[in-house]
């Protein structure tokens, strides 16, 4: 556990060290994407924050490289490393330019399916599948490349389904890494299945780069992950579904748990659904099917954005961005409890049952419109306190009666803490100030 524990606080501390960097770097030379009519922020904001998770899982390999036990039980042994490396490599490059200059959907899935295929072909596949009642189902090679394939696009894209608030993608991503960290390190340690460690050990790294993302990403955000960081993130989350399902036999649980049924609890997981990550972003999973059922319905494109994805639909019925994304986590980890509690035998179940009605009670409370209040006015306050002086973003085209008040209370020379700039006769002011009340007196606009 120490080693893993040394690995997640590498991941954590490198993404948080060189997503602070790439924010410099991408506001110092203009990478600032402008405003898309599906988002929900106003201001321009980099969207390369997966280049510096990219940095930090890379530093994460190096360190986790020099660890005994790691170095034997994943590096010298298992052929997830090239493919790892490749592969993610290969998928955060694609992002980055879709980050930057935008890239076609259509060809952006062929990059998603490029990027599969070389970590696939590196050895990252699965070899047989688990059959309830049945036993293991090995798997020509053809077949295990496909359905290892088709894993890692479905899985990349459930996570950009669901990159659309401030810390959201990157919450959903490390309650899933965590909790099949805890179910791979069971079966390590607890049943001494030494194959589970790649699994374990990419999922380790998840958690701390979703944990030293989430302090840049956090609402209000001052960087996005962007498709590169989406992209990465479900590619890794994959990787555990594959290392995991296809990699780890299923007779050698059999044999550790000491009869069929204790082996059933534990893979349980792995049969329904096919494997614990899926589970964990069972909403993404869905937001994503219900997209592509929308948008073909519409006689759109599947890949044509728009603004009916469930975080969407939780704005839309008054919910702050904040409660939207605490409700998202709240219920990925109840469904993840679930999932966990029926792996488990019943003499483990009490603590993870104890867990979901905590779970429970925190979603119940967080709906309650004292709690809904008070996490609503505390976001105020603290993009408030976030906000630059004299940061500009663009704001809707004004009414007559607003520019009517707004002229007003300008000759009435009552204080605002946004005023809009001097417009020439019969033009629109197309610039307001969002950042709080000067303190020391009005500033000088900034060119």
């Amino acid at each position: 556990m120490r080693e893993y524990l040394v690995v997640i606080a590498v991941a954590w501390v490198a993404t948080y060290l060189t997503t602070g960097l790439v924010r410099v770097g991408a506001i110092r030379f203009g990478a600032l994407t402008e405003v898309r009519a599906r988002d929900v922020h106003t201001t321009p904001t980099p969207r390369l924050g997966g280049f510096g998770m990219y940095l930090g899982f890379l530093t994460a390999m190096l360190i986790a490289g020099q660890m005994p036990m790691l170095r034997q039980s994943v590096f010298d042994t298992s052929f997830a490393k090239p493919g790892l490396l490749w592969g993610s490599g290969l998928l955060v490059l694609l992002g980055v330019i879709d980050d930057r200059w935008g890239v076609d959907a259509l060809i952006k899935l062929a990059g998603q399916v490029f990027a599969a295929s070389v970590m696939v072909l590196s050895g990252v596949q699965i070899q047989w599948l688990p059959i309830p009642g049945y036993g293991n189902l090995v798997l020509d090679p053809t077949s295990a490349a496909v359905l290892s394939i088709v894993i890692v696009v479905v899985m990349i894209n459930a996570v950009n389904f669901v990159d659309g608030l401030d810390g959201l993608a990157g919450g959903m991503c490390a309650i899933a890494a965590f909790v099949f960290f805890v179910y791979g390190y069971r079966l390590q340690r607890g049943y001494g299945i030494s194959t589970a460690a790649p699994a374990v050990m990419v999922a380790a790294i998840v958690v701390g780069m979703c944990l030293g993302f989430l302090c840049h990403n956090w609402s209000p955000a001052r960087i996005f992950m962007g498709d590169s960081g989406s992209m990465l993130l479900g590619l890794l989350l994959a990787a555990t579904t594959i290392l995991a399902t296809g990699q780890i036999d299923p007779d050698l649980v059999r044999a550790a748990a000491g009869s069929q049924t204790a082996a059933t609890h534990k893979t349980l997981a792995v049969y329904i659904p096919l494997v614990l990550p899926f589970s964990c972003l069972a909403l993404p999973m869905a937001d994503m099917v219900m997209a592509v059922v929308r948008r073909t319905k519409a006689g759109r494109s599947p890949f044509s954005a728009d603004k009916q994805h469930l975080h969407h639909r939780l704005l839309q019925i008054g919910h702050s961005k904040t409660r939207a994304v605490l409700i998202m986590y709240l219920w990925a980890a109840m469904i993840s409890g679930l999932v966990i509690t029926i792996t488990v035998t019943p003499q483990h179940r009490p603590p993870i049952i104890v867990g979901m009605v905590v779970d429970g009670v925190a979603l119940a409370v967080l709906l309650l419109p004292r709690a809904r209040k008070h996490i609503d006015d505390r976001a105020e306050r603290k993009a408030a306190r976030h906000a630059a002086p004299g940061r500009r973003a663009v704001a809707p085209t004004p009414t007559p009666a607003v520019i009517a008040a707004t002229a007003g209370n300008q000759r009435a020379g009552a204080g605002q803490s946004t005023t809009a700039q001097a417009a020439a006769p019969g033009s629109f002011p197309d610039l307001v100030r969002t950042g709080p009340p000067d303190r020391f007196g009005p500033q000088p606009p900034r060119g």
